[in-house]
């Protein structure tokens, strides 16, 4: 079973700079492709960043160029630096694990997921 927890949402002003992390519990961390969903109020959830076992890393456009996301496998923990924040980038995020090397930009291909963390910018 795998287990992940995501932390560090909180209200920051546009411009702004946070990072979210999301900690997974589990058995061989690495062979797992990550990725960062989220949702804003009235949407549906979209696919924000991932990257797979061997790092390869692919993001949607609104983020590329502001938001970096990466792993640390020692650490079974994921990261997204999110950089010149936009009060459009509001919603809950949320991490999600899929088994093997690759990563896709559809949650219907994460089999395992966290239960969000709230991220606000205000204007």
């Amino acid at each position: 079973q795998v287990q992940l927890e995501e932390s560090g949402g909180e209200v920051v002003q546009a411009g702004g700079s946070l990072r979210l992390t999301c900690a997974v519990s589990g058995r061989s961390f690495s062979s797992y492709a990550m990725g960062w969903f989220r949702q804003a109020p009235g949407k549906e959830r979209e696919f924000v960043a991932a990257i797979s076992g061997s790092s390869g890393i692919v993001y949607a456009d609104s983020v590329k160029g502001r938001f970096t996301i990466s792993r640390d496998n020692a650490k079974s923990t994921v990261y997204l630096q999110m950089n010149n924040l936009k009060p459009d980038d509001t919603a809950v995020y949320y991490c999600a694990a899929r088994p093997g090397v690759y990563s896709s930009r559809s949650g219907a291909l994460y089999d395992y997921w966290g239960q969000g963390t709230q991220v606000t910018v205000s204007s």
